[in-house]
């Protein structure tokens, strides 16, 4: 740098002002603590949001067909059908125990966010429980079609924001912690156990409509958290390799990557290609090989969390590869 812009560097910091990373303008630290505010008061809406979606799905759907959700949730439940009590309360004292084992065992980040987390869930499901005297569905499988889809959409807005609203998911961060158990093997046993104890209080029907349910909703969260716009990852063995990598890139408009290999038979060295598109683009990837060789070997597979140019940054149309502007000059 210049004397200058040094000196203007200088009397900058003076003022409490520092350089943006991407261009040569002063960026107070205040703006930067309004940033960090306006992001945590968006997570925070999204969190509550998503907490009451997934109360008015159980007061609006469940509860009147005696089905169960996953989790604390599912648990009081079982204890409102059996005993009356208020389901968001008993579901915030039932966690009290596994906020202590939080406490001890994991950050205090996860701590506060599952403090939040069940609060809001639990406020939200007493608070709404006038809604489950009415019934608006009769049809019990329509019910576990609404009431998984609309649970399932409320779980994701938690999760989208690395939310948690405690009970089972700190059982299961703990038990993959020190005992190298899944967390989804620690809520299958969870669920496993309440489902049983279900079988003798409401019986069969209620219990596998409920099953119907869970899964429903598990899927419902995995579409809402990754989107309608599924991606595809394809690997690529060919004897052609620069030939497809230069027409990828100019044709289909995607980043391309070479990894070295070798053949197992033969020991060869082989560069492999591995390039991620969009569903819609997946077909002329798939004639655009066909046409070269043939022969090549093509591994296509779902990729659910893609980020990055083309994908979660606006598209940018890739010049074109080195060799082709000779072509078409």
């Amino acid at each position: 740098r210049t004397s200058n812009e040094k000196a203007k560097l200088n009397e900058w910091d003076k003022h409490g002002l520092k350089m943006h990373p991407s261009f040569p303008v002063p960026v107070p630290d205040q703006t930067k603590k309004v940033t960090s505010m306006k992001k945590h008061i968006i997570k925070y809406l999204h969190f509550a949001l998503g907490c009451f979606i997934m109360a008015l799905a159980i007061n609006v759907f469940l509860v009147q067909h005696h089905f169960l959700s996953g989790g604390i949730a599912g648990l009081a439940m079982l204890i409102y059908y059996i005993a009356g009590f208020p389901m968001g309360v008993t579901s915030f004292l039932l966690n009290v125990p596994l906020f202590y084992m939080a406490y001890k065992f994991m950050s205090r980040k996860f701590l506060v966010d599952s403090l939040i987390g069940t609060a809001l869930f639990s406020i939200f499901l007493d608070g709404t429980a006038f809604l489950s005297h009415t019934t608006y569905v009769t049809d019990p499988l329509l019910t576990c079609i609404a009431g998984g889809a609309l649970e399932g959409i409320g779980a994701a807005l938690v999760y989208r924001v690395d939310g948690s609203t405690g009970g089972v998911d700190i059982l299961g961060f703990i038990a993959k912690k020190f005992y190298n158990i899944g967390i989804s093997t620690t809520n299958f046993i969870f669920n496993a156990i309440v489902v049983t104890c279900a079988l003798y209080f409401v019986g069969l029907e209620p219990v596998l409509y409920s099953l119907v349910l869970f899964f429903l909703c598990f899927k419902a969260t995995n579409v809402a958290m990754v989107g309608f716009d599924y991606k595809k990852s394809v690997l690529i063995i060919t004897q052609q390799p620069d030939t497809i990598r230069k027409l990828v890139i100019s044709e289909v408009n995607r980043g391309i990557t070479i990894l070295k290999g070798a053949g197992g038979y033969t020991g060869k060295d082989k560069e492999i290609l591995l390039v991620v598109v969009k569903i819609r683009q997946l077909g002329h990837l798939l004639k655009l090989i066909e046409r070269v060789d043939p022969a090549a070997f093509v591994l296509v597979q779902d990729a659910n969390d893609v980020f990055g140019r083309g994908f979660t940054q606006p598209d940018v149309y890739l010049p074109p590869a080195e060799g082709e502007k000779e072509k078409h000059a």
